[in-house]
């Protein structure tokens, strides 16, 4: 099962440089909740950006999975892959896919279940997620806040 989280507002923005571009504390709370202890899928930038966060602090994910162009790269707490699609395309586990930009693109054909927090509003940044055919899914689950939707799509 091949699930994806994210938040965006409503021009599909995820990010500014290697940060959100908003700061609401009940979707942290909200993603924490989901991914907290995972298998959880990211690129290389995202890696970085929460390592930036968390500093000395473990990432709070199980196993972490990071995809990179860089063959020769280590990391001393992930296992870094370098065929997203082959790796999807094989992976038998629970996966949640975390970012950024070019994991959501690659991993969105394989993705089961999409976990989306629509950011009420419009922000600045650079990132954005891509187009999706929301034909594929259905709309399962939603809740309404001051500042979020919150939704599950299900593929069809």
């Amino acid at each position: 099962m091949i699930n994806m989280i994210w938040a965006m507002d409503e021009n599909h923005l995820i990010g500014d440089g290697d940060r959100i571009p908003w700061h609401i504390k009940d979707d942290l709370v909200y993603y924490k909740n989901k991914t907290k202890g995972q298998i959880v899928l990211m690129g290389e930038a995202t890696y970085y950006s929460l390592k930036g966060y968390y500093k000395t602090r473990p990432l709070p994910y199980g196993t972490i999975y990071v995809a990179s162009i860089n063959k020769e790269l280590k990391l001393p707490d992930a296992i870094v892959i370098n065929d997203v699609d082959s790796f999807l395309s094989n992976f038998k586990d629970e996966l949640w896919v975390v970012g950024g930009a070019t994991i959501y693109m690659l991993s969105l054909p394989y993705a089961d279940k999409l976990y989306i927090s629509f950011v009420k509003g419009e922000h600045k940044g650079d990132k954005y997620f891509p187009n999706i055919d929301f034909s594929k899914y259905k709309l399962t689950w939603q809740n309404d806040t001051e500042e979020v939707r919150y939704t599950l799509y299900e593929r069809v």
